[in-house]
């Protein structure tokens, strides 16, 4: 994939393919967010959405932390959100049926995971196959799975960053669909290196979404 520089933001740079504009005159993509945290990429693809970047409206988002972020930034958002408490379901697969038919009640295209920190299973998988993205904060295939920022930065590694990808059943090893690379500072801790890669989330997530839909859309 080329490698383009954002030159309005030296802290990171873009890999893509770059995303063509959806076919004129499509319903505009029907979007669920899955978040735990503090929703700040959930509010972009809104975002996205509202600016005329992504051809597309979020539906609902669902949370399974009563009272996170997300779920605060949804009511400010005038967004539908529900909260699957993963502690009061009998088992994963049953969290991800209950996903499930919330996704299918609201008609939903494509499903993000945006911060969502419980590992899906097969259920919901095969019930939207390469319509489930993921973002991951670290350039995959390094540094999967939990806390790849801190990961990044026992290793060492002078260049960090974040994917967005297609989910499948092995943790954070689907289809790459845009990367973000960023460097790590000398002064760089956990907070300051995590916060200029979400900057970088932010831009690229609304970028694969297009791409995933280019993507079915081509079979």
């Amino acid at each position: 994939m080329p490698d383009f520089a954002d030159h309005s933001d030296p802290s990171g740079s873009l890999q893509w393919p770059l995303p063509q504009p959806l076919p004129a005159g499509g319903a505009p993509l029907r979007l669920a967010v899955m978040a735990s945290g503090e929703g700040s990429n959930f509010e972009a693809l809104v975002m996205a959405c509202a600016e005329g970047r992504l051809q597309g409206q979020v539906v609902v988002l669902a949370v399974n932390r009563d009272g996170c972020g997300a779920q605060r930034r949804a009511e400010r958002l005038a967004i539908p959100c529900q909260v699957f408490d993963h502690r009061r379901q009998p088992s994963r697969q049953a969290l991800d049926q209950a996903l499930i038919a919330l996704f299918r009640a609201h008609r939903v295209d494509l499903v993000v995971m945006a911060g969502w920190m419980r590992i899906v299973t097969p259920v919901l998988i095969e019930a939207f196959p390469e319509r489930l993205l993921n973002i991951h904060p670290s350039l995959l295939p390094s540094f999967r799975g939990a806390d790849g920022v801190a990961q990044a930065l026992a290793a060492g590694v002078t260049l960090a960053g974040c994917t967005a990808h297609l989910v499948t059943e092995e943790v954070d090893a689907g289809t790459i669909l845009v990367q973000a690379a960023v460097p790590v500072l000398p002064e760089d801790d956990r907070q300051r290196l995590h916060a200029r890669i979400q900057r970088q989330e932010h831009r690229i997530l609304p970028m694969a979404v297009t791409l995933a839909a280019q993507r079915l859309a081509q079979g």
